[in-house]
């Protein structure tokens, strides 16, 4: 069961602006990618489901965050049918993110007033989604869809929460485009976990990334 309702989980993501993307098969490096970035500020992190059994190594995650990072809602990403967000529900998933939206996993979510964040690369998409529950929503590929999406698609639907990945980076020009442009979030994945220092176990690295990528993002929305 998730640790963190809808409304708690939206809370953290809103309050820091920044969702880290992260998956490794193995259970010890994600524990400890995790572990860095919640020293760096980061309070809700999407674990994606990318690999074979990448439910057990969120199951082991989910526990060791409930220890050591008490305010961390964990979520997972990769989600594109209702099955595997109700298995990873049942793992402890605070929130559900995909790279498609699927009506299905809507409903599943919200029967457990779970945040379910579905990619959407259109504004009807959103508008969709918005209808079904979807409080925050994907726009995804960030760096296809580019910032003037998002801030055409706030002009008439100034509602919206939208939470941009795919190619953001931890960058003060392009967290500050995005920021500007009026997302609610982003979401960061490559670009802030890259793969020689993980290989290094440089989590010193990681924590100082996450503390900059806030701090840049603090500035762009004052």
């Amino acid at each position: 069961m998730a640790k963190f309702d809808k409304i708690a989980v939206l809370n953290k993501i809103g309050s820091t602006g920044m969702v880290p993307v992260f998956y490794h098969k193995d259970a010890e490096v994600a524990k400890k990618v995790v572990k860095a970035c919640y020293d760096g500020g980061v309070r809700a992190f999407e674990f994606t489901n990318r690999g074979d059994f990448a439910h057990e190594v969120f199951a082991e995650v989910v526990k060791f965050a409930a220890k050591e990072c008490p305010e961390m809602a964990m979520g997972v990403g990769s989600v594109v049918d209702p099955a595997t967000a109700a298995l990873y529900l049942q793992l402890g998933a605070n929130f559900v993110v995909g790279p498609l939206f699927n009506p299905e996993i809507a409903k599943v979510c919200n029967r457990r007033l779970v945040a379910y964040t579905p990619g959407c690369g259109s504004v009807s998409e959103v508008g969709f989604a918005q209808e079904l529950g979807c409080d925050l929503c994907k726009v995804f590929p960030g760096d296809v869809l580019g910032p003037k999406l998002v801030k055409g698609m706030l002009a008439p639907m100034p509602w919206s929460k939208l939470m941009v990945t795919g190619g953001v980076e931890p960058t003060q020009e392009n967290l500050t485009s995005w920021i500007k442009a009026g997302v609610f979030c982003v979401g960061m994945g490559s670009k802030l976990f890259p793969k020689d220092k993980v290989a290094a176990e440089d989590w010193a690295y990681v924590t100082e990334k996450c503390k900059e990528a806030l701090g840049y993002i603090a500035e762009a929305r004052k």
